[in-house]
């Protein structure tokens, strides 16, 4: 191969293009810059990966803290990085103070969401609030984290559709994390029959109804309350704990609906 030809070639491209931070580039150093960049983006990637998938996972650390710490890594190559990159390149960092400048400007107007969101991100990840596998309840979405991003974090419902909440949501608003303490959580269920109701064969009826349901765990025990005594109607609570690793409280409450229901209509016993 002839190596002067090469090089010679190389040269008809070496064209000035522009300068940046005290650098002149040309068409060649710029090509060199953007793959730089392209192999450091793709090595932030493969790094996290590895990190959660080998190391890790090996390290008896729950899924959350993998992600966490994962993304941490990403983020972490990614800034030493591009300074490294930019300064190998000759380019002066301090060459953008100005730049930093506008950027501040343009937070104040238009980024402030972006900027609260990563910084939400950050305090997820290390608080820990929730994390990945836990089922929440936020912003009116209820489901699964799925993953715990920079920005925003991806919730999986139970109909398997994918929602992306952005971080902020996890510090300004309400969030419900139903296993936060235990998979276990209490359910109640209100049932009204008509006054003159035989009491204890509504209450056989009820924990029936409970203990027959493959969801409801049998210990705590299912428990029936009875809140109303008198007049037209009688009030009673049905309390049972399920797990709520996987199943919604709307569709564990519609069942034992479903299954009170049944029984009190085979029993001839009214409803209110």
């Amino acid at each position: 191969m002839d190596w002067q030809f090469l090089r010679d070639e190389l040269q008809r491209f070496d064209i000035h293009l522009f300068t940046l931070g005290g650098a002149s580039f040309t068409l060649w150093s710029f090509v060199k810059l953007v793959i730089a960049l392209i192999v450091l983006f793709y090595m932030a990637a493969w790094l996290n990966r590895w990190a959660v998938r080998k190391v890790l996972q090996h390290a008896n650390v729950d899924a959350g803290l993998r992600q966490s710490i994962g993304s941490m890594v990403h983020y972490l190559v990614l800034i030493i990085g591009i300074a490294l990159i930019l300064q190998n390149a000759g380019i002066k960092l301090t060459a953008f103070a100005v730049v930093a400048g506008a950027v501040s400007v343009g937070i104040g107007f238009g980024l402030q969401n972006i900027i609260s969101n990563f910084i939400s991100g950050l305090i997820v990840m290390f608080e820990r609030p929730i994390k990945v596998g836990d089922r929440i309840e936020v912003a009116g979405v209820e489901g699964t984290v799925h993953e715990i991003g920079a920005r925003r974090t991806t919730i999986i419902t139970n109909d398997s559709i994918a929602i992306l909440v952005p971080n902020q949501k996890f510090i300004t608003d309400n969030v419900v994390n139903l296993v936060y303490m235990d998979y276990q959580i209490r359910l109640r269920v209100p049932v009204h029959v008509a006054g003159g109701s035989d009491i204890a064969l509504v209450r056989r009826l009820l924990l029936e109804a409970a203990h027959e349901h493959p969801d409801v765990v049998k210990q705590p025990e299912p428990a029936v309350l009875l809140l109303s005594l008198g007049g037209a109607a009688m009030n009673f609570e049905l309390t049972v704990w399920f797990s709520a690793e996987n199943r919604l409280r709307q569709e564990v409450l519609s069942e034992l609906n479903f299954a009170v229901g049944e029984k009190l209509r085979a029993h001839e016993v009214k409803n209110a």
